[in-house]
């Protein structure tokens, strides 16, 4: 990227934010950028086992010399509805070659789920992928929709102790089979050489690698005629974006994405571009939520849905003119328009005059004396200064250990994948990762995402997000969308929940149900 001073900008600005923003669950941060490597783990006696004689590293220079594709096939079962479902658990390698060229890049690993006994044209397969950059798929693998999950108690400040891994009443594995897929450079992905794994940490590289894992996991299980699913998180859904566009110019058609809590326009988004400096619109309904909810709204709903509409009524008709006018010439804000953002949020009056395009750490700042409030999960709040406010966001610190342990145990064992290197969850390489696209500084994901649907009208385009948001605020995800035009197949789920909106026990059943009927729209049977 040319060193011009716009880019230079984009860059601090996104070094400062995106630690906040996009750290830990959905983010980058944390973790080595290398594991070190544990003994050559001996042949296992247990049926389907896979003892990896490789070592894999999330370092910038790091390259395997050859892809290998091996893994680990397991039978399981689980009882779901009172049922049995009998399951296949398949831990391992496949190496991302690009068609066009015959080059493989990487070794992308995954673990995927499958049962059913319908015909492959008909199964459904769904890929899903978190974010950051540099996060593995750690949290939709252990806390969605597979066939285990772990239990969260959020929004509570305690996780259950022991641990809690329980069979999944909420899995998806009755509707489509799942394929859980780590970034390069998180879990045990790795670039191939002469590509290293720097190489594929930019918007492009990375959803250009995807694409050829997608398509070597087609093509190796013959899911070509499958409807095919996409469902990415966080940093995830800008990925989808991209990834959806180039599997559909590669000739590989999507039935339809999911964009788990999506930001599918860095430009946009307040709390990443020069705080104070942008509009703040798409996140002022999750301010009002996250007051009401922390009970400093004045009066506090009594029908929260008709407060949200409330708010979104006056975000759209009063703020945004006024805060446009505030930011472009100086224009005090009306003191309606005041006195409403302070009746919203119970921040005193003072605060708004000054910082009418109040970003989100400022909010988080103000909104309770003396504790901290999550930015992934603007519900769970701690006491300043307390073991879980330690890394900026108690949302993820009460969540962040169990989740990192139980998966290293879990795919060592009911899986029985074993490396000679540690899962990597996270990764911290917001600082080496390349955000332009499309001619901008950090991407704006839209025109590919339409770009797609221009090409596969029938794309159908499910949106889900948290009202208790901080990081990707619900309404400038559906700000966002907007752009599409008024497309009956792109479809805005909120729920009362956080960033991991699925970690809540009733958002996650309701996202469940969303899921099904997506998958049933398409008239697949079960």
């Amino acid at each position: 990227m040319p060193n011009h001073p716009e880019v230079i900008r984009a860059r601090l600005t996104l070094a400062a934010a995106c630690a906040a923003l996009l750290l830990g669950a959905c983010g980058g941060g944390g973790g080595s950028p290398s594991s070190a490597p544990a003994p050559i783990p001996a042949p296992s006696p247990l049926p389907g086992a896979f003892a990896d004689t490789l070592a894999y590293s999330g370092g910038p220079g790091a390259a395997l010399s050859a892809g290998a594709e091996g893994a680990a096939v397991v039978p399981l079962h689980m009882s779901l509805g009172g049922k049995t479902l009998n399951y296949t658990a398949t831990t391992g390698h496949l190496t991302a070659t690009d068609t066009r060229t015959g080059l493989a890049s990487a070794s992308f690993f995954y673990v995927a789920y499958t049962a059913g006994t319908l015909s492959a044209d008909k199964r459904p397969v769904t890929f899903f992928y978190n974010g950051g950059p540099g996060s593995a798929s750690m949290w939709l693998h252990m806390g969605s929709y597979g066939p285990k999950r772990i239990v969260t108690n959020i929004p509570g400040t305690a996780m259950p102790s022991p641990p809690q891994l329980v069979e999944n009443q909420e899995t998806l594995l009755d509707h489509s089979d799942l394929v859980f897929v780590d970034a390069i450079g998180t879990g045990f992905s790795q670039a191939i050489a002469p590509k290293t794994n720097q190489d594929l940490w930019g918007v492009d590289s990375d959803a250009g690698a995807f694409r050829d894992f997608v398509q070597r996991y087609v093509a190796l299980n013959n899911r070509q005629a499958s409807p095919k699913f996409l469902y990415g998180e966080s940093y995830g859904a800008p990925r989808t974006g991209v990834l959806a566009n180039l599997l559909e110019v590669a000739g590989v058609h999507l039935t339809g994405v999911v964009l788990q809590s999506a930001i599918m326009n860095y430009n946009a988004n307040c709390g990443v571009m020069n705080p104070g400096t942008l509009s703040c619109e798409g996140f002022v309904p999750s301010y009002a939520a996250i007051s009401a909810y922390h009970q400093r709204s004045n009066p506090l709903p009594v029908d929260f849905s008709a407060y949200l509409q409330q708010a979104l009524d006056f975000t759209s008709n009063q703020y945004g003119p006024a805060v446009n006018a505030f930011l472009f010439s100086q224009t005090p804000p009306p003191s309606n328009v005041v006195t409403q953002l302070v009746a919203f949020t119970g921040l005193p009056a003072n605060l708004w005059s000054t910082n009418l395009a109040m970003g989100p750490d400022l909010y988080r700042a103000n909104l309770l004396s003396g504790k901290m409030i999550g930015r992934y999960d603007a519900r769970v709040n701690a006491p300043s200064g307390s073991a879980l406010t330690v890394d900026g966001d108690p949302s993820l610190t009460v969540i962040n250990a169990t989740f990192v342990d139980t998966v290293r145990s879990y795919i060592a064992g009911e899986l029985r994948y074993t490396a000679r290197s540690t899962y990597a969850p996270t990764i911290d390489i917001i600082n080496r990762w390349n955000f332009s696209h499309d001619g901008k500084a950090v991407p704006d994901t839209i025109p590919d995402l339409a770009a797609a649907i221009t090409i596969n009208p029938a794309l159908k385009v499910v949106s889900m997000s948290g009202y208790y948001d901080l990081a990707t605020p619900f309404h400038q995800t559906e700000l966002d969308l907007l752009r599409l035009g008024l497309n009956p197949n792109v479809q805005l789920r909120n729920y009362g929940s956080g960033h991991m909106s699925y970690l809540d026990n009733t958002a996650r059943i309701a996202q469940r149900a969303d899921m099904i009927t997506l998958y049933n729209s398409e008239s697949v049977a079960q």
